[in-house]
């Protein structure tokens, strides 16, 4: 596969030719389903720094947390609305102790035994990540956000590791848990190089679930006055990620959503197969602003899934009462 080629030829066959390919391959090993996740984003206090993150430590917003009763709440309206699957994701905040997240974990799998919960939560330790997975989390995601430790350097304070995150995506993976990588595109410093390098250790990890979405700048960042990425090279990088590994599960992201209108089904007609609309409480919402200007109502909000089936359905594709695990 000619990647550079693939990545910046102007040549609309070739990249219909792409997209094509891409959607051939998905629904050769899921058919023509989109699996549909319920987001909760359980905590906007985080420990780190990272330089493109708008809830980084030094970040001047208001704070939240929610509780137990809060997220069970939010599975219970996610339940009622037809998610089978829910996604626990939050800052890297130290109040969500094994014993906090494990309880959450094994009230949520003993409400809704039928359900996957992933959890997204950064980087924890060895023994942190056994525990949760005994409590009964099936999935973990955590974007490894670029391969190369020079950009990792850029892109983070100095007291983070490229080692560290790599060693954690490979615990999870001794560990059993179906686990989820994945990067900014456009993010800044990144070049063709690097994103080859993305390709590259998404090809040889073969993660079940690979995230990525356009970078968007947040402001109070260092990056708040970078170039936004482009929509086209992340919709072209998704089928390519499709191609060189047909059995991911790849969602398409808010982030598309926030940049372009259409940006979900222009992710979906390029062999995504995901959605994650949102079901936190209405009034934290707003509050998880990793990036300017981010969705979370309309079509990105989970009170309006029937009107996802409707859109998806109008492309052709099903959206199944079920888990959506991955598929061998």
């Amino acid at each position: 596969m000619d990647i550079e080629r693939l990545l910046t030829t102007s040549d609309p066959e070739v990249v219909e030719g792409l997209y094509a390919e891409a959607r051939r391959l998905r629904d050769e090993v899921y058919g023509r389903r989109v699996f549909m996740r319920g987001l909760i984003e359980v905590s906007n206090h985080c420990k780190n720094d990272c330089l493109y993150c708008g809830i980084r430590r030094s970040a001047q917003v208001r704070r939240y947390r929610l509780d137990e009763g809060q997220v069970l709440d939010c599975c219970d309206e996610g339940y009622r609305l037809g998610f089978r699957s829910f996604v626990l994701q939050g800052g890297e905040d130290g109040w969500f102790t094994d014993e906090v997240v494990c309880r959450m974990v094994a009230a949520i799998k003993g409400r809704y035994p039928d359900c996957s919960v992933t959890l997204s939560l950064g980087e924890r330790g060895r023994e942190s990540f056994r525990r949760l997975r005994e409590a009964g989390a099936d999935r973990y995601l955590l974007r490894h956000e670029t391969a190369n430790r020079e950009h990792y350097a850029r892109l983070h304070p100095q007291e983070m590791s490229f080692d560290h995150r790599m060693q954690c995506l490979h615990e999870l993976r001794e560990l059993g848990y179906q686990v989820g990588c994945g990067f900014m595109v456009g993010s800044p410093y990144q070049t063709l190089d690097t994103i080859r390098q993305d390709l590259s250790f998404i090809e040889a990890f073969r993660p079940e679930m690979v995230g990525i979405g356009p970078f968007i700048p947040a402001a109070g960042t260092p990056f708040e006055n970078e170039r936004a990425g482009s929509v086209e090279l992340t919709v072209r990088l998704l089928a390519v990620i499709r191609c060189l590994h047909p059995h991911v599960l790849l969602p398409a992201t808010s982030a598309l959503g926030t940049m372009h209108p259409r940006g979900r089904e222009r992710a979906i007609e390029a062999g995504a197969n995901v959605v994650m609309p949102n079901l936190s409480p209405r009034d934290t919402r707003a509050l998880y602003a990793i990036y300017n200007n981010k969705l979370s109502t309309g079509s990105e909000a989970a009170e309006s899934a029937a009107d996802i089936r409707a859109r998806l359905k109008a492309l052709g594709y099903e959206v199944p009462l079920d888990r959506g695990d991955y598929s061998v």
